[in-house]
């Protein structure tokens, strides 16, 4: 099996993974050395400002010795199997960087026998990267399950980012899905690690949506866990899709709007500073977000009718649909040169999507839309 059939049986195979933000702060400080940081299978990333940029997200081998039931390439599933030699992999991703292909890699694996065997292989070709051929910018690095601390150490000290999947928000959660990973000591125990580690870009984790039965409310409270005692980077959250041949394969694909849901209000915990006790207001009686935009419900649950835009706080404008931290503070700047907001359009201008916001807002003591009848909300 030659390089390009590896790459593409294994680019297949890592495709699960999520990665959809990079970003680091290192500073390239030689000039004998390609690759950008800052800019960081071939998947979209983006970098805090926005960029959009290439990532070759590939795996090290796909042959895997655990046995997670809604996994392709788990111990129970059939298929071609492949793996990739460090120098292979290096190569492989040279090939395509020097092409203007990508611009960085995600790089995980299966667990083939232990994961320190595995992460062994997988340090050696980011260190071939590194050193050999010189390489210098984004690498996003997959930490195993079970890895020991020092290698572990070492790849802190190669990648940019480091992330290991929790999977699932508990660990009962975990033991519906798996039998062999343990949820605190080969997950959690390697999360605190990393988290005391100086990894430029930090940590980020996976968690499946509906591959348990669990509830919104265990994985959002999971997510608000780990972002205050893991310093947590991200979480990303992955709709479940049953996968032929796996023990889960019966199991209904979750809607990717639950997916959506979890992450709007993931965004306004980390973003707007709304903490999760807020969103437990709107859960329906089986502690699920309900259909629709969460800040809509949550707006509705907050507010006892529209706000004037000329009296309300910065914490009352986050909250109100269409607006956004940015838009907020430029409400509030402009408040604060004693300028009165009079028409719609003035609020346009600076970012606030009417469209959203309307039934919420007063303007010049006019209600904008009658749109939401706040009594029945």
């Amino acid at each position: 099996m030659n390089i390009t059939q590896k790459v593409s049986i294994l680019g297949e195979a890592g495709k699960w993974d999520v990665c959809a933000s990079s970003n680091s702060l290192r500073k390239v400080k030689t000039q004998d050395r390609i690759g950008n940081p800052s800019s960081c299978g071939i998947c979209h990333s983006f970098t805090e400002d926005g960029r959009c940029i290439s990532l070759f997200k590939v795996l090290m081998t796909n042959s895997c010795s655990f046995d997670c039931k809604y996994c392709q390439n788990s111990i129970s599933c059939s298929g071609p199997k492949a793996m990739l030699e460090p120098e292979e992999l290096a190569k492989a991703f040279m090939s395509l960087y020097i092409r203007n292909y990508v611009e960085g890699l995600f790089l995980s694996s299966g667990i083939l026998g232990e994961p320190d065997k595995t992460t062994e292989k997988m340090i050696e070709a980011v260190k071939l990267l590194r050193n050999k051929y010189k390489f210098q910018g984004y690498i996003h690095f997959k930490v195993l399950p079970g890895t020991s601390r020092e290698l572990i150490r070492q790849a802190s000290e190669l990648a940019d980012r480091l992330s290991i999947n929790i999977e699932a928000p508990s660990k009962s959660r975990l033991s519906e899905l798996s039998s062999v990973k343990d949820y605190k000591i080969d997950i959690l125990r390697r999360q605190a690690w990393i988290k005391n580690m100086k990894v430029q870009s930090g940590q980020t984790t996976q968690m499946v949506v509906g591959a348990s039965d669990e509830t919104d409310l265990e994985v959002l409270k999971m997510a608000d866990w780990e972002y205050h005692n893991m310093r947590l980077k991200r979480a990303y959250y992955s709709a479940f899709t049953p996968v032929p041949k796996t023990p889960l394969h019966f199991r209904d694909k979750t809607p990717l709007e639950r997916e959506h849901r979890l992450y709007n209000v993931d965004f306004m915990m980390r973003k707007y500073g709304i903490k999760l006790k807020e969103f437990k207001a709107i859960l329906n009686e089986k502690d699920n977000l309900p259909k629709g935009d969460p800040k809509i419900s949550l707006a509705k649950q907050h507010f006892s009718g529209p706000i004037d835009i000329n009296q309300a706080g910065y914490d009352e404008l986050i909250r109100v649909p269409g607006i956004g931290p940015r838009s907020a503070f430029r409400i509030m700047s402009l408040r604060k040169k004693k300028l009165r907001i009079a028409r719609p359009s003035q609020l346009e201008s600076i970012g606030v999507v009417m469209k959203r916001a309307a039934p919420f807002l007063m303007i010049g003591c006019h209600i904008q839309r009658k749109v939401i009848d706040f009594a029945k909300a």
